[in-house]
């Protein structure tokens, strides 16, 4: 274990926990749901006028056009709220990413609204955990930093965006031009578990919906005329949860569609996810949906219009990434902090950031739980203990550590 430099301990203790907190407590009334977009807009406004106080230029931008399949088998454009980027010393040679999101799982309508304290240490709240905490904590890191003279030879990106809770669609292209070429990532969603332990490798996701045309025709006169949507599309709900295997999980979620009772139905739309461990599982996968595809389009003479696809790719922890992490635990030690790590089932931005080459931490942020659920807690002295883990493994990184 090494012991902390004087000269960056100069900084640590600069971290304000209190300030951190005022500012999560006031981010976390703004209801920011996905689809919320004027709560969107006044969270990504409190965001710009907090990150105005780093050394770099703050943009919104404009999210990236994405479409979805309506219940009746349209495709319709779907809006989401535009992403925070802050760019600092663009011309470093040796530059970071920086991640985070805005959004909460939870609509304007939600009776989650209110926070509560639990008890001295824990603040039950919307988006408390995830991750309003976790943006505190990326703030304050780098606020402190900015006064570590080593610091001021490196260079970042920050980028915030408004849809990481529906898998981020609007902002891949986003996410993936900023990353690349960058020399390390850390994103701050959640601890994944109140203990503070980091999540690992991770599986992908991929959400689909196939959208069935058949043949309408009169249950009772001339059945044997209509091609039935809605057999097909149970078809391919039986047939593609048969594809799973050890390494990928197939879930039909949802099948929309079908008429009156007397009526051979002739739509239906099969929504589906499916969750690859390794890209040879989401490769084997496509193959397999698609020859499924083939032949129910064939024996029940339907159409099959394929929406969607793989939006997170699978994380495994290549050697740089380990190297990551084996610093974020050394530094945590040397800061009195136990940190451990496992691999997760659960999806997001570093999935994006690790396709592209880059060694990521993304379980950054504050020691918490319950997230997506009401009962969301935050523990508020995470917010300056995991600043300070963050403002250390860069300092790290900043005077030379290699990965």
């Amino acid at each position: 274990m090494k012991p902390v430099p004087q000269s960056i301990r100069t900084a640590l203790d600069a971290i304000d926990g209190a300030a951190m907190l005022a500012q999560v407590e006031r981010w976390a009334t703004i209801n920011s749901g996905t689809t919320n977009l004027a709560g969107l807009a006044a969270m990504a406004g409190e965001l710009s006028d907090a990150f105005a106080q780093l050394p770099g230029e703050v943009r919104l931008v404009d999210p990236a056009p994405i479409t979805a399949i309506a219940a009746d088998g349209r495709e319709v454009e779907v809006e989401n709220g535009r992403h925070l980027v802050v760019s600092v010393r663009p011309e470093a040679q040796r530059r970071f990413i920086f991640t985070g999101h805005m959004d909460t799982v939870f609509p304007a309508d939600h009776p989650f609204q209110e926070l509560a304290w639990l008890d001295d240490d824990v603040l039950n709240g919307p988006g408390t955990a995830d991750m309003k905490g976790g943006i505190a904590v990326m703030l304050e890191a780098l606020r402190v930093l900015e006064t570590f003279a080593p610091w001021q030879d490196c260079g970042y990106d920050v980028m915030i965006n408004a849809d990481e809770e529906t898998g981020s669609l609007s902002s891949a292209p986003l996410i993936e031009e900023l990353a690349r070429g960058k020399f390390a990532a850390l994103t701050y969603e959640p601890a994944a578990t109140p203990e503070g332990t980091l999540a690992h490798a991770r599986g992908g996701s991929g959400n689909y919906a196939l959208t069935v045309t058949g043949r309408s025709a009169h249950a009772g006169r001339n059945p044997h005329d209509g091609r039935n949507a809605i057999v097909a599309a149970a078809t391919l709900a039986v047939a593609l949860k048969d594809l799973q295997r050890d390494d990928i999980s197939v879930n039909p979620a949802k099948i929309e569609g079908g008429a009156a009772n007397n009526v051979v139905p002739d739509h239906a739309v099969l929504r589906f996810n499916i969750r690859p461990k390794e890209p040879a599982a989401a490769d084997y996968f496509t193959a397999a949906m698609n020859a499924v595809i083939g032949e129910v389009k064939q024996r029940q003479e339907v159409d099959v219009h394929v929406h969607g696809g793989i939006s997170r790719p699978p994380k495994p922890v290549d050697r740089k990434a380990q190297k990551l992490f084996d610093l974020v635990r050394e530094c945590g030690a040397s800061l009195g902090q136990t940190i451990d790590w496992k691999s997760t089932g659960g999806v997001c931005d570093g999935n994006n950031i690790a396709a592209t080459g880059v060694p990521v931490v993304d379980t950054m942020g504050v020691r918490g739980g319950k997230i997506h659920s009401s009962d969301e807690f935050m523990i508020a002295p995470s917010l300056a203990e995991r600043a300070a883990l963050s403002a250390l493994v860069l300092s790290r990184l900043a005077e030379g550590e290699d990965l």
